[in-house]
């Protein structure tokens, strides 16, 4: 039997470095001889270790836990295809990537060490790992826009192929292609997919492969069992007898070498500054950032909106990171946590047409990198009513009044949404008109002016 221990998406968890070094040590007390570290992507980026240290930090964590394959997610070209290859080339384990391509159409990183697959062994028996990333990462994330990503079942087929020939006991994908996993599991004969992408926690079985994710920021991980069955059933096609569980890491013990690392990271960021003092913390969980209006969301789009003076503040759900409520004395740090990108908030200007269009859009039911349930806007100068029941927008307001369909509105926003195909893709590139501020500066210019002090409005109503 071959026990795998499955990370992936753990992001900011580097910013608690004693909840950073109590997961890896959790991860060492079950590791063994019979079990592989593997992650699945985005554990580089985001996050205020993460920008201090360029995605480095995740060196740290793999000497920590001896990882032995990871695989790229969007996240991990949040510094440029150049700052990766340099990551791959220092990195203690391998990494892998059968679509990844390079700005010439090559093979991504081959030069540094990433190779499309790998073989590692434990307990005697030998486990093929390959890697995929979502192919529109080069649309989601504006530093990876030089690269492309081929189609991934077309690369896996040939990864798994591959690794058959080469004689090992189970084949393994490294997916960061969030709901793309239940297809990978229908068209392609693998024996597990671990997953990453969408954050949510999954221990569940497609067409009798086991499709695991851990969830967001290292609140859990996985273990995987294979082949208690025997070897010889594993072929991904029902017969391998395949397991998971749910890891709690918090009553594991501290990997001090791991918090002592990311303590020093963080120290070198020098966002100590307090900007803000908040009375009644502001909640930073799944619930709140894809729930609907929540008061971290509102401060947010409220800030977009005060530094633009625009008529409509927008914020994308999965832009604001999970985390510790912000409480207390709000440091610069804690303002680079909610948004960890070196990205600035941009003006837009849409007519009332496309900006109907826009809210419309906000409805999470056609990404593939949430749950159906998610909604995925944060508004300022705006209210809408949602019809629940008919997935319909009922009514849009900015500034309390009816939208005009052939005025010219202004919308604060993240440079993100103008790259990318998925979140909101009415907003275009074209409609881009200007610019004031990376967003975490303009977040804590908003907290200095009092924008911490901030409520539920009634911004965002569903009806049953």
């Amino acid at each position: 039997m071959v026990r795998l221990l499955h990370y992936s998406d753990i992001e900011n968890l580097f910013d608690d470095a004693e909840r950073a070094g109590r997961f890896a040590g959790r991860i060492r007390e079950l590791d063994g001889d019979d079990a592989l570290v593997v992650g699945t992507g985005d554990n580089s980026a985001p996050g205020v270790v993460s920008l201090a240290a360029s995605g480095r930090q995740i060196i740290d964590f793999a000497d920590a836990v001896d990882t032995v394959a990871d695989t790229f997610g969007n996240h991990d070209f949040d510094y440029g295809p150049d700052a990766t290859r340099e990551l791959v080339a220092d990195s203690p384990f391998t990494w892998v990537s059968a679509n990844a391509r390079d700005e010439d159409g090559e093979r991504f990183g081959a030069e540094a060490g990433v190779v499309p697959w790998t073989i590692a062994e434990a307990d005697g028996e030998r486990v093929g790992f390959f890697g995929l990333t979502d192919p529109a990462t080069d649309s989601i994330n504006p530093q990876a826009a030089p690269l492309s990503f081929t189609d991934p079942y077309e690369a896996a087929a040939a990864a798994v192929e591959e690794l058959r020939e080469a004689g090992v006991d189970y084949v393994v994908a490294l997916s960061h292609l969030g709901g793309g996993d239940d297809e990978l599991a229908r068209r392609v004969d693998v024996d597990a997919i671990l997953g990453g992408h969408v954050h949510s926690v999954r221990t569940e079985h497609v067409d009798g492969t086991l499709c695991t994710r851990p969830g967001v920021n290292g609140h859990e991980f996985v273990e995987v069992e294979l082949g208690n069955g025997g070897a010889a059933a594993a072929r991904g096609d029902g017969g391998i007898a395949a397991s998971a569980r749910v890891i709690d890491p918090t009553e594991g013990s501290v990997h001090e070498d791991l918090t002592d690392a990311l303590e020093r990271r963080r120290e070198a960021a020098g966002l100590t500054e307090t900007v803000a003092t908040v009375t009644e913390p502001l909640e930073r969980t799944d619930e709140t950032t894809f729930g609907g209006e929540s008061r971290i969301g509102n401060f947010v789009a409220d800030a977009y909106r005060a530094a633009a003076d625009a008529d409509v503040g927008l914020q994308n759900g999965g832009g604001i990171r999970e985390g510790p409520p912000l409480s207390g004395e709000v440091t610069l740090a804690d303002l680079v946590s909610v948004l960890p990108f070196e990205e600035p908030v941009v003006v837009v200007e849409l007519t009332g047409r496309e900006l109907l269009e826009t809210f419309s859009e906000a409805d999470g039911a056609e990404l593939d990198f949430g749950e159906p349930h998610w909604w995925h806007a944060h508004l300022s100068g705006a209210s809408l009513r949602w019809d629940e029941e008919s997935g319909e927008l009922v009514e849009a307001l900015v500034d309390g009044e009816p939208i005009d369909p052939d005025r010219r509105y202004t919308v604060a926003t993240a440079e993100y949404l103008l790259h990318s195909d998925h979140e909101f893709p009415t907003i275009e590139q074209r409609h881009r008109a200007g610019e004031v501020g990376i967003q975490h500066d303009v977040l804590a210019d908003h907290a200095r002016d009092g924008g911490l002090d901030v409520e539920i409005e009634g911004r965002m109503t569903f009806e049953p």
